[in-house]
């Protein structure tokens, strides 16, 4: 069990037996959604939060909590409607400006959040973690240089601020030098460090030492930080394998040839492992007059899994209820839109396991691919530090597994819809672009634009940790940075099996489900 879950484990132990003598002490029931949610059991946060709020609506401490949990539960519609509520009720709090500035950002509105943190800012200038979300935006918006000082002023005023160093590092284009290299081992011998700057240290001193050529240093540092990431959100593979083996028993060629759900062709999913070049395929998407990219937006798992007992919920599902289900999807991203353009961009990565349910609510939508070579993909993924939502990253036997889950229901997906979803092997889009390009357009239905082969000159907000290197050419450095690491990978090699030795192809075994 992880450590915050046993920590919640203990808390509830303490704090039940109070509330059944109190149930309405809702500074208790508050302080259970807060550690229900630091370990990511966000909807037990929100039905606490909303508990506490129906015992007492003018508690402005738990209406933020709330409003904080629906945006990290892909909510900011919900979580802004809160905000005017609990900033009349507490107008200068720092904590709620923040929050109103994130979600400002979740929605789209980087200039409105780009405002209100300067606003604020010019009040309290000496705020680390503001400085930093203040960095995060401007990174976003593409305004590097704005973004490294801010990281820097965070830095200057808490030195062992390890979530700052990662953002600096997070920034990809950034090189430390050897004093920020002594500053960051210096932050790790503080003491009373706390495992949230320990471990965003850990993955910064990885980077550098990476940079550095050090790779067998770099390796210690990253296994260190995912190590203790692990602790706190660990993950079990043997669920996505069921989940995978019941998604391929149930989609067969036979049910997914029924016709229904929207006839709606706006949506281009682009999905697959994440650091395997889909940021970089949306940005030469989004680069198209017709295209436009919003975010990785999470509302196809939620529409999926809404139901229960997904995947065979999904196969139950009436003619009526598909299409509906496609249309709530189009509702529901409706508030990402900023153009009128006819298309727009999905890119969220695990939506890979909800492809055949896509085809089957969606039949008309575009999915796109992004593949990667497993070691590449796999150890890119464990160098780089996710906040939430990709616990498979924090071990190399659980990111074997996953990628090799991941290629087993696309080959499923292949053999049973031949031809529904077009692939972009990144090793070959970087060695020929353009034809990758004018491919990936064809199958999209565009008109080929010299703009997509441009794609880095094309200015937009980018909320993945990719977004200054699709701000440049092709991006060619990567392809082989595994190589360094490679006596360090036989624990992913072997849970790789044979999706490893016939890539980019798959095994017949694989293919032939």
């Amino acid at each position: 069990m992880a450590l915050n879950e046993n920590r919640l484990d203990i808390a509830e132990r303490l704090l039940k037996p109070h509330l059944k003598e109190d149930p309405f002490d809702v500074r208790a029931i508050r302080m259970l959604a807060e550690l229900a949610a630091r370990i990511g059991r966000l909807k037990d946060a929100e039905t606490l939060l909303r508990r506490a709020l129906e015992i007492a609506p003018d508690f402005t401490a738990a209406r933020a909590n709330l409003a904080m949990v629906l945006g990290r539960l892909g909510r900011p519609a919900e979580a802004f409607e809160l905000l005017d509520e609990i900033l009349l009720a507490e107008p200068d709090g720092l904590g709620h400006l923040n929050l109103k500035a994130a979600t400002l950002g979740r929605l789209g509105d980087f200039e409105e959040a780009l405002k209100l943190y300067e606003e604020v800012l010019r009040r309290v200038p000496r705020q680390p973690r503001l400085l930093m979300s203040y960095g995060h935006m401007l990174k976003t918006v593409g305004r590097q240089d704005e973004s490294v000082d801010a990281y820097r002023k965070a830095i200057a005023f808490q030195p062992t601020l390890g979530e700052a160093w990662w953002s600096l590092a997070n920034l990809k284009t950034v090189r430390f030098g050897a004093d920020d290299i002594a500053a960051m081992r210096s932050a790790l011998d503080a003491p009373d460090l706390k495992d949230d700057d320990r471990f965003h240290l850990d993955f910064a001193l990885g980077k550098a030492l990476h940079d550095a050529g050090e790779s067998d240093a770099a390796f210690a540092h990253y296994a260190a930080g995912n190590a203790r990431r692990r602790t706190y959100h660990p993950f079990h593979p043997g669920e996505l394998t069921a989940l995978v083996d019941r998604s391929i028993a149930l989609f067969t060629s036979e049910l997914l040839a029924r016709p229904g759900g929207s006839a709606a062709p706006d949506p281009i999913f682009i999905l697959g492992m994440p650091r395997a070049g889909s940021t970089l395929v949306e940005q030469i998407l989004s680069s198209h007059s017709q295209v436009e990219g919003t975010a990785e937006l999470p509302d196809m798992p939620a529409l999926a899994r809404g139901r229960g007992r997904y995947p065979a919920s999904a196969a139950d599902m009436t003619d009526e209820e598909r299409k509906a289900t496609g249309e709530s999807y189009l509702e529901r991203t409706a508030i990402q839109r900023r153009t009128d353009r006819p298309f727009f961009i999905d890119k969220l990565p695990n939506n890979w396991m909800f492809v055949p349910f896509i085809h089957w609510v969606l039949p008309n939508a575009k999915i796109v691919d992004a593949r990667r070579h497993p070691l590449g993909c796999c150890f890119s993924n464990f160098r780089q530090h996710f906040a939430r939502g990709q616990d498979f990253t924090y071990d190399l036997v659980d990111l074997g597994r996953y990628y090799a889950d991941y290629v087993r229901l696309m080959a499923h997906v292949d053999a049973v819809l031949p031809g529904r979803v077009h692939r972009v092997i990144y090793e070959r889009m970087v060695d020929d672009t353009e034809a990758e390009v004018r491919a990936l357009l064809d199958y999209c239905g565009l008109e080929f634009e010299q703009a997509c082969l441009d794609f880095h000159k094309t200015e937009r907000a980018v909320r993945t940790p990719s977004s200054e290197q699709v701000r440049q050419p092709i991006y060619r450095d990567a392809k082989d940075e595994w190589r360094a690491y490679e006596a360090h990978l036989g624990p992913l090699k072997r849970a790789l099996g044979p999706v490893l030795d016939t890539y980019p192809d798959v095994p017949a075994t694989l293919s032939q489900r």
